[in-house]
C-alpha cells in the first residue's frame, strides 16, 4: 500500500508538471524513503541569531519525527547572498535546505540588480516558520533609558548602530530610524546578530535593532537593557516595552523566516519536508519557546508562504524608499 501511495504521489506531480507545459520535475525513485540521510539547513547568520538558534530549535523537532540528524550550516555574509547562491546551486533532492527571510526575499531583490540567483525563481517555499517584532536594545552603560533618551544622545553625539549584515532588518531598521527621526547614526555591519551582540555588549556600538530571538539570553542576563519593541503594537513577549512608533509615528520593522528548497525539488519530497516542519511547528514545546522568545510559529502552506513573501517584498520595497537606501545599478 505504502509503494503504491509513492506512486500515486510521483504520477501526479508528473502530470501537474505536463499540464503546466513544463518539463516534468524529477521525482526520485527514494521520495517515500525520505529522509532516509540528514538534511542540511544553510543558514543566512552566525550561531548566536535568530535563523540559527530557531533553526536548531526545529531541527531537533525534526529530528525526534524523522530520525535523521539536521545539520546547521552557517553561511553568513551578504545580507543573504552567500547562503543563496550555495542553496540555489545544491542538488534538488530535499537534503539542502535554507532558511530564508527578509534580506534574501526582500530587501536582495529590492536593492540589487544583479543577483546570483533569482530568490523567487529559483526557490520553492515550503512553510514560514516564525515572525517577530523586532527589539531596540542597548547596552546598559549606554545613558537612555527610552527610545527619546536614545534620539536626544544622537543628536548631540555620534551614535553606531550595529546590524547583522547589509540589507538585514537590523540595517534597515536603524536606517528608517535616522530616516524618521532626522539622526545621523552610523551603520556598522557584521556577519551575524552574534558578533554584533558581542559588540554591543561590550560597548563598542550603541545599539541594536534585532530580533527578540538573539536579544532575549543578554536581556535575561542584564547585558542588554531593551528600549522598544518596532511593530505596530506592543507584544505580548514585551508588553511592558512601548514601541518605537509611539515615539516615532509611522515606524515599523518586523522580521520573519521561512524555509525554501531548491525549485526543482520534486513535488514528493517537497510534501514530505513540508508535512514534518509543520508538525514540528504544531508542538505545543516549540511554539511555547518560540513564545517566550517573542516570536510567533508559523508551520502554513507553501502557498502561503509564497503570498507573504510578496507582500513583505512590497512592505521592504517601501522602507527602502523611506529610509533613502541607494539602489544597486
Amino acid at each position: 500500500m505504502a509503494n503504491r501511495r509513492v506512486r500515486l504521489r510521483c504520477a501526479v506531480a508528473f502530470s501537474a508538471a505536463l499540464a503546466a507545459g513544463g518539463a516534468p520535475l524529477p521525482v526520485a525513485h527514494a521520495a517515500g524513503a525520505y529522509p532516509s540521510k540528514p538534511i542540511r539547513i544553510i543558514v543566512n547568520a552566525s550561531p548566536g541569531g535568530a535563523p540559527d538558534i530557531l533553526s536548531r530549535a526545529l531541527g531537533q523537532k525534526m529530528t525526534e519525527s524523522t530520525g535523521q540528524p539536521i545539520v546547521i550550516d552557517a553561511r553568513p555574509g551578504g545580507g543573504g547572498v552567500i547562503a543563496g547562491e550555495i542553496a540555489a546551486r545544491a542538488l534538488p533532492d530535499g537534503y539542502t535546505v535554507v532558511m530564508t527571510g527578509a534580506s534574501m526575499f526582500g530587501a536582495l531583490p529590492v536593492t540589487r540588480k544583479r543577483l546570483p540567483f533569482d530568490p523567487f525563481k529559483d526557490f520553492a517555499p515550503i512553510t514560514l516558520v516564525a515572525d517577530a517584532a523586532n527589539i531596540v536594545v542597548v547596552p546598559p552603560s549606554l545613558a537612555v533609558k527610552n527610545v527619546a533618551g536614545l534620539i536626544e544622545l544622537a543628536r548631540t553625539t555620534p551614535v553606531l548602530f550595529a546590524s547583522a549584515g547589509m540589507l538585514t532588518p537590523a540595517h534597515l531598521g536603524g536606517e528608517l530610524l535616522n530616516a524618521l527621526a532626522g539622526l545621523k547614526m552610523t551603520h556598522v555591519a557584521y556577519k551575524g546578530a552574534g558578533p554584533a551582540l558581542v559588540d554591543l555588549i561590550s560597548g563598542q556600538v550603541q545599539v541594536f535593532i534585532t530580533s527578540p530571538v538573539s536579544a532575549a539570553p543578554h536581556l535575561q542576563s542584564g547585558r542588554l537593557r531593551a528600549l522598544a519593541t518596532t511593530g505596530t503594537t506592543r507584544t505580548a513577549a514585551h508588553a511592558d516595552l512601548p514601541t518605537v512608533a509611539e515615539t516615532v509615528p509611522g515606524y515599523e520593522i518586523t522580521q520573519w523566516w521561512g524555509l525554501a528548497v531548491p525549485a526543482a525539488t520534486p513535488v514528493a519530497i517537497r510534501a514530505r519536508l513540508h508535512e514534518e516542519t509543520a508538525k514540528a511547528l504544531r508542538a505545543p514545546e516549540l511554539r511555547a519557546r518560540f513564545a517566550s522568545q517573542g516570536a510567533a510559529a508559523g508551520g502554513g502552506s507553501p502557498q502561503q508562504l509564497a503570498e507573504f513573501m510578496q507582500a513583505e517584498l512590497a512592505r521592504t520595497r517601501k522602507i527602502v524608499q523611506m529610509a533613502g537606501i541607494p539602489i544597486e545599478q
